[in-house]
């Protein structure tokens, strides 16, 4: 037998309403970027924290700040929606939100980092660091990290770029903490 999908308009999806958004209860992820060179990329984190409901954007260092046309291009709106601040320096914030007892885990290929899909429950509420596409988290933010963790590469790139590995980890944080 031979399903029928029918694909749903925009006005059929149910969309929240900026306002609407702002008042649903949010994923106890903050995402701080760091350094991030492409305003595409930063626009596309934003537009992912959006989907996934994550609770706030920290950007840092030379990363882009809306309202900029290349971040607009690529968030369609989520800049609008998502909750964020701007640091210079990451430590001011790491600090802060290590104090208050947010996990702070790192997105990086290091020595001792663990897969993705090792986030546990207790882990929450928690920060994923992401950092520039080329050179990835500063070693003096790596400090910060009570975690670190890797999506596991199987070809000749040992990379993703910054904002599509956004998406699969923080897809997999919203799971677990889910339970789904």
């Amino acid at each position: 037998m031979r399903r029928s999908f029918n694909k749903l308009r925009g006005d059929e999806m149910s969309r929240l309403s900026v306002e609407e958004y702002s008042r649903k209860q949010k994923h106890p992820v903050t995402v701080l970027l760091h350094n991030i060179r492409s305003m595409y990329n930063v626009g596309s984190v934003f537009r992912t924290a959006d989907a996934a409901g994550i609770d706030r954007l920290i950007i840092t260092g030379y990363t882009a700040t809306p309202p900029r046309k290349e971040i607009d291009k690529t968030a369609l709106g989520a800049q609008e929606s998502v909750d964020w601040e701007y640091y210079t320096h990451p430590e001011e914030i790491l600090g802060v939100l290590k104090d208050s007892g947010v996990t702070i885990c790192g997105l990086e290929i290091t020595e001792n980092s663990r897969p993705y899909t090792d986030i546990k429950k207790d882990d929450f509420p928690l920060c994923l660091i992401l950092g520039n596409e080329v050179d990835g988290i500063d070693d003096d933010v790596l400090q910060f990290c009570d975690h670190v963790f890797e999506i596991p590469q199987y070809g000749t790139k040992h990379s993703l770029n910054v904002s599509v590995a956004a998406g699969v980890a923080l897809y997999e944080m919203v799971k677990t903490f889910t339970n789904q």
